[in-house]
């Protein structure tokens, strides 16, 4: 493979692209080329796009083996495939947040420009993510593809693929949101183990942490935008909308200081600390 591409052409079409790519390096590098051009690329916010009748999405490496979530390997994070297992589930989520962010940018329509630029600096800061953790994973001794994966996250998206408002809410402020609560204490238990590729890990979650706070925080502006947009109100459609595309509640403890950095109001996270009413 070669970092060199040719120049791109239109933003939304090029995002297709990248998202129907199979090989999760290449995938990797042209989210960043295409993030690094986007300012020098015409962008066509009302094209209505549409994918290859015969395109499966998203583009998935062909020797990854997708199963069930309850198929999917857990074992001890004490032995060192134990840990392989974890930092594989995480490779595999920061792929398919890729995916959610570039998904984004081709399918919905007639959104400001700042909606394709935000996203589109998400799939990079995922891609990065992505490329870090792989690493990390090869210097551990496995490679992405070594271990079952699910698609939890790609199902939602499926869910949401005709509702933009549906979308913000529950793949970004929800499902990622997950992420806030649940890195702390993976990072918890890295560091009782102590051995040199748990702390490596644990600093290359410092940096996915921080940078997956702003992500939440784009999906929550957009979110209250589309609310304003269509006159409802945020903070009582969002159980409605749970409810109507069974999304997962969060797992308690939920992060608060990282959650309030991301725009969650009192009320809301009052709402998923406590169920509201």
């Amino acid at each position: 493979m070669t970092d060199s591409y040719p120049a791109f052409s239109e933003l939304r079409a090029q995002a297709l692209e990248i998202l129907l790519l199979t090989d999760a390096d290449e995938k990797a590098r042209r989210t960043h080329a295409l993030h690094a051009q986007a300012d020098a690329l015409p962008l066509h916010a009302d094209a209505q796009l549409h994918a290859p009748p015969a395109a499966g999405l998203p583009g998935m490496p062909a020797a990854l083996v997708l199963a069930r979530h309850t198929d999917v390997a857990r074992r001890s994070p004490a032995t060192l495939e134990g840990r392989a297992v974890l930092v594989h589930a995480i490779v595999h989520i920061e792929f398919n947040a890729i995916h959610l962010a570039l998904d984004a940018i081709w399918r919905f329509a007639g959104m400001p420009p700042a909606f394709y630029r935000d996203w589109l600096k998400v799939a990079a800061e995922e891609a990065k993510h992505f490329q870090l953790l792989q690493a990390q994973l090869e210097r551990m001794g496995w490679h992405y593809g070594s271990f079952p994966a699910h698609q939890g996250l790609w199902s939602m998206c499926e869910k949401t693929r005709h509702d933009r408002l549906a979308r913000m809410a529950l793949v970004p402020r929800t499902l990622e949101a997950r992420g806030l609560d649940a890195t702390p204490l993976i990072q918890q238990k890295l560091r009782q183990i102590g051995t040199d590729d748990a702390v490596q890990t644990v600093a290359i979650l410092d940096i996915i942490l921080r940078e997956e706070v702003g992500h939440v925080a784009i999906g929550n502006y957009w979110y209250r935008w589309l609310c304003h947009q269509q006159q409802l109100e945020p903070v009582g459609l969002y159980p409605q909308l749970v409810a109507q595309y069974e999304a997962p509640r969060p797992k308690a403890p939920l992060n608060l200081e990282a959650r309030r950095a991301a725009g969650f109001t009192e009320e809301e996270l009052a709402y998923l600390q406590w169920g509201g009413d």
